[in-house]
């Protein structure tokens, strides 16, 4: 049977990238391509009702064992697309077998992985480390997930292993905060489901931060700088004092654990025309909404200071935390902490920095924590997996499934 690490070879050479600025969907075309794919090798799998919809979402049914029709119907989910960072070529993966746990040159990118910044590289000695040659992402975050969740669907194939219906999905766009948009939770057909989505293999999240996106367009007024004494609004100089008046500390470098942060994720501008894209994360709720207050009350004042007009804000909110979901069905932590135990793991909780499509999903009607892939430092050259950590998240799921077939 083909290991999780050899399907994930295939998915990464697959460009994938999403796009903010794009308002179609899927934001790329290119997703189509590994949608295809996955739903050609679910159909040689056996998974029924294999197939990609015109949004670019996949979804794929596992039928019941024969007797095991009343059990809990259970899901996974994954999501096809990247981030755009480190994604302007294609992904060349490289394997490091044996790897000795020390700091490693990434190709010839003049990058390199270091354990003074990277301190759990230490514990990977001994095992098949894969990384990018280090000028792209690797895309591990997520197609790790999705390789692991064909391979569980695999193992049960191939092992006889009992089981109740299973629903797959894989959708697009998650990196943009859209992923769930347009999924389709009632023809999905689970009751709740996983994200396969997270960090370590050890890892289960179902806290993660309340998120939305902020961007903001400034105009500017343009005149001859030898004579614009009180006419000239410069429109990157009034973008860059926006920066300025947030609250200082507050960005992810200077945050951990429940704290929140607004991070700005893109700036360009002229004298004419200027923009921003934020993202405001926090744990707790009301914390949250006086964030998006306070992006809010420096755009209004930059409006009395040059002119109303000079800045729009937008902000998106892009999901919830799920903890208020998932503490009602919490069954689904104590499963996933028992199966991690059967395979040989011990479990640890923590709050997602961030978020997935189960947040969004959670308050869909689709409670869905997320489990580790056995990845890490997602989103730029150093994202690295092992081999062997794949095959413990694919035993995870494995047990999940075993679990709720009891």
């Amino acid at each position: 049977m083909e290991r999780a690490y050899e399907k994930f070879l295939r998915y990464v050479v697959v460009p994938t990238a999403s796009n903010y600025e794009s308002t179609t969907v899927p934001t790329t075309k290119e997703q189509f391509v590994l949608a295809r794919q996955l739903v050609k090798e679910m159909q040689e799998l056996g998974i029924q009702d294999a197939r990609v919809d015109e949004n670019c979402y996949v979804y794929g049914m596992i039928p019941a064992t024969e007797g095991y029709e009343d059990k809990t119907k259970i899901g996974f989910i994954a999501h096809m697309d990247t981030v755009s960072d480190f994604a302007d070529h294609q992904v060349r993966p490289i394997l490091h077998e044996n790897y000795d746990g020390g700091d490693l040159e990434l190709g010839e990118s003049g990058r390199k992985l270091e354990v003074k910044t990277f301190p759990h590289l230490t514990k990977l000695a001994g095992r098949t480390l894969i990384t990018s040659d280090g000028t792209t992402i690797l895309g591990a975050d997520d197609k790790a997930g999705i390789a692991e969740i064909l391979t569980m669907a695999e193992r049960l194939k191939e092992e006889g292993i009992p089981h109740g219906q299973i629903s797959i999905g894989f959708t697009p766009d998650e990196e943009v905060g859209q992923g769930a948009d347009l999924f389709d939770v009632e023809h999905f057909g689970a009751e709740f489901a996983y994200t396969v989505d997270g960090g370590s293999e050890d890892e289960i999240e179902y806290e993660n931060f309340n998120a939305s996106g902020a961007k903001i367009e400034v105009t500017g007024f343009n005149v001859h700088p030898g004579s614009s004494k009180d006419t000239m609004i410069n429109a990157s100089a009034v973008a860059s004092e926006i920066n300025e008046m947030l609250p200082k500390g507050e960005t992810p470098r200077d945050t951990e654990g429940y704290e929140g942060f607004y991070h700005l994720e893109y700036i360009s501008g002229t004298v004419e025309k200027a923009k921003l894209s934020y993202i405001i994360r926090d744990h707790d709720w009301d914390k949250f909404k006086k964030r998006e207050q306070i992006m809010t009350d420096i755009c209004e004042k930059m409006n009395e200071k040059y002119g109303e007009g000079t800045v729009k804000l937008t902000i998106k909110e892009q999901y919830r935390n799920m903890a208020e979901k998932i503490r009602e069905c919490f069954h689904l932590i104590e499963n996933a902490s028992k199966a991690m135990e059967n395979a040989g793991i011990k479990p640890f909780t923590l709050p997602i920095r961030g978020g997935t499509d189960g947040a969004r999903l959670s308050f869909m009607g689709l409670p869905c924590p997320n489990l580790g892939t056995g990845g890490y430092a997602f989103h730029g050259p150093y994202e690295h997996i092992t081999a062997e950590g794949m095959d413990k998240a694919v035993d995870v799921l494995t047990e999940i499934v075993k679990l709720y077939s009891e």
